[in-house]
């Protein structure tokens, strides 16, 4: 097929800096043509969308509903509009997307307060959700009314079904309502090897934000409902939010591609064996240290500086923290074992410089 369009980079190039940064997987390309001839109705009626609701169903069981949308950013902070009143807040770890990434989005757009946890590992637990889970009728304290995790979290470690149980419980014991940010959810069900319903449903997580992006999708993520009672008016607010795909088609198939079989799996599964090929090189290397234990597909470690900043002219990556020397590495679905282990060589050298 003809096109005047023309390739502006070189396919050749790899790095670590992010998940995103890796393109579309081919199955996915391939469903989004099958999904583009003729005409259907738009904003969601679509024969494409209908059916991901079964596709959903097989996952997260009958009472599960999905509602597509762009990004990432719009299903957590559409979901959490959902979740609260417009007195609400959020309790979250210090280091959430939502409170990190997402350019303030969560108090601008949805007009919430964030209450935020430090963590040692990424991870709320009880206890944590306590520091800020008080004063529910304290008029000059915004109302704590939802507890937001992420599965796996922003520094790469993974809860178990038991914590995230343990939270679904004492958040719902003080009227609280669990809200999952699932961006890389694929991840840490391929890590703890059991059904993603295994910890969100199937311990008490009313709403999940469902990431594709970073596991092989072109664009689109899910909001999917668990529990049609924790929320208000969730197709209502998606439309208000700018959240509603008018050829919504192209969401669903794609997350249909994902999920109807094993593409999900596969792809997390690759991602995280790289990510742990990565790390057992990157112990061998004297002087780079480790930060936390990798779980999924994201390798965090403190290395000099000077040796960070020459390692990015071969390599993309982030700094993490870049006072202290703290980097992420992360892997994709497209990592290949070739590109693990040239960075590995190349980090060896800058060591060794």
């Amino acid at each position: 097929m003809r096109t005047d369009a023309r390739q502006h980079h070189d396919p050749a190039v790899r790095g670590f800096a992010s998940d995103n940064y890796a393109g579309a997987h081919p199955e996915v390309l391939a469903a989004l043509t099958l999904a583009n001839g003729g005409h259907q109705i738009a904003y969601g009626e679509d024969d494409y969308t209908d059916h991901l609701q079964r596709v959903m169903h097989s996952h997260f069981g009958a009472g599960a509903e999905a509602f597509p949308v762009f990004n990432g950013t719009g299903a957590n902070v559409t979901a959490l509009q959902a979740l609260t009143d417009r007195w609400g807040a959020v309790v979250c770890a210090e280091t959430a997307h939502i409170n990190v990434d997402e350019g303030g989005a969560p108090e601008r757009m949805a007009g919430l307060k964030l209450l935020t946890v430090s963590t040692p590992d990424g991870k709320l637990t009880p206890e944590l959700i306590d520091r800020q889970a008080w004063g529910w009728e304290d008029e000059h304290r915004a109302m704590p009314q939802v507890v937001s995790i992420t599965q796996n979290t922003e520094l790469g470690t993974v809860y178990t079904p038991d914590e995230i149980k343990a939270i679904c419980e004492h958040a719902h014991e003080r009227g609280m309502k669990v809200h999952l940010d699932g961006a890389r959810i694929s991840n840490a069900a391929a890590s703890l090897n059991v059904p993603m319903r295994t910890f969100t449903n199937a311990v008490g997580v009313d709403v999940l934000s469902f990431g594709g992006t970073k596991n092989g999708m072109l664009f689109g993520e899910a909001i999917v409902v668990l529990n049609p009672d924790a929320v208000q008016q969730m197709k209502h607010i998606r439309k208000m939010s700018m959240q509603l795909a008018s050829k919504m088609r192209f969401v669903s198939v794609q997350l249909e591609a994902l999920l109807a079989k094993d593409l999900w799996l596969r792809n997390a599964r690759h991602a995280n064996a790289m990510a742990q090929r990565l790390a057992e090189g990157v112990r061998q290397v004297h002087g780079v240290e480790i930060l936390h234990e990798v779980q999924a597909n994201a390798v965090f470690a403190r290395l000099p500086h000077d040796v960070s900043e020459r390692l990015q002219k071969r390599y993309r990556f982030y700094f993490w923290d870049e006072n202290a020397g703290d980097v992420r590495w992360m892997c994709s679905f497209d990592t290949t074992e070739d590109d693990v282990d040239g960075f590995l060589a190349a980090l060896k050298e800058e060591m060794a410089r």
